[in-house]
């Protein structure tokens, strides 16, 4: 394998590898100072730049790549059809052993490329869940300090509603016995006349 494609490997796995430590379940203050440790490079601009060119570098070398399996795989195809049943094996293996080093690559630089982009998602998704977090923990906080909570851990105002919604309650069945009386009385009267 040539040395690009060494260092294009060599950033598969650093991107594996991130990403890794990403998805690991730590806790939040823990996550916190990861983050903020991965992402000072990042705010470099110098850094930024330089990764931007290598990413560049990765691109062109799946274009090429893609090329090349494009341009073997023709190649394969032409050699087998120019000589069905009395191909040299010599001539069909290297070429497909060249077929197999052109789509190791493509995949190698494809996978890289694609490693970027769920990476890039999966810091942002990281970054947010973290800020919801910590949003969620001081709205909490703002709601337990200020009403008093009962031993159920409802606020004054949660218990006020309940209590209201009981009282609704209580008239509500008080309304469905009143129309059953009225319902049954009105069909005795209805009877009584149907009888005279």
């Amino acid at each position: 394998m040539a040395l690009y494609y060494n260092l294009v490997f060599a950033l598969l796995v650093i991107e594996m590898a991130f990403f890794a430590v990403l998805s690991m379940p730590y806790p939040r203050p823990v996550r916190r100072t990861i983050l903020v440790t991965v992402s000072a490079p990042f705010k470099n601009e110098q850094f930024q730049i330089a990764l931007k060119c290598v990413l560049g570098f990765v691109f062109v070398l799946f274009i090429d790549s893609v090329n090349r399996v494009y341009a073997v795989t023709s190649e394969l195809t032409s050699a087998t059809q120019s000589h069905p049943g009395t191909s040299v094996m010599n001539d069909r293996s290297e070429i497909q052993a060249r077929r197999f080093y052109a789509q190791r690559n493509m995949y190698l630089c494809g996978f890289t490329l694609f490693l970027t982009l769920i990476l890039t998602r999966t810091y942002n998704l990281v970054v947010e869940l973290i800020s919801t977090k910590d949003k969620v923990d001081s709205l909490q906080k703002n709601n337990t300090g200020a009403g008093s909570v009962t031993a159920d851990g409802d606020g004054e105002e949660l218990v006020k509603l309940k209590a209201e919604l009981a009282e609704k309650d209580r008239t509500l069945e008080i309304l469905k016995s009143q129309a059953n009386t009225l319902s049954q009385d009105y069909q005795g009267e209805s009877e009584l006349k149907e009888r005279r």
